[in-house]
């Protein structure tokens, strides 16, 4: 996975808006103003942060060595995926669309 296959997917969704957080070199991807993904490098490694449940979360982390707490972020909410990772691009898309749906139905 690359960021730009990333970013073309993200702003795909309904409202999708994109900035730059230039505190933290990040792209920060935004439907009707709400965050649910953020491109960035984190360690060195192009990474992208999604929103989950908790619970999610915690499973995560749990099983895939790529996937780590947030640095700027609410931990127990976000992750950081790492692209260029053990992760299935299809997994990638699958949390993608979770965090969509999570910011979505809290709207």
């Amino acid at each position: 996975m690359n960021n730009s296959d990333l970013l073309t997917y993200c702003m795909s969704k309904p409202g999708a808006e994109q900035s730059v957080h230039s505190d933290w070199k990040a792209t920060q991807i935004k439907s009707n103003g709400v965050l649910f993904a953020m491109v960035h490098e984190a360690k060195g490694r192009p990474a992208v942060s999604l929103k989950s449940t908790p619970a999610l979360a915690e499973l995560l982390r749990e099983e895939h060595s790529d996937i780590i707490p947030s640095e700027h972020l609410n931990k127990s909410h976000w992750s950081t995926l790492f692209l260029d990772g053990s992760l299935k691009d299809s997994q990638i898309y699958y949390l993608v669309d979770a965090s969509f749906q999570q910011v979505a139905t809290a709207r």
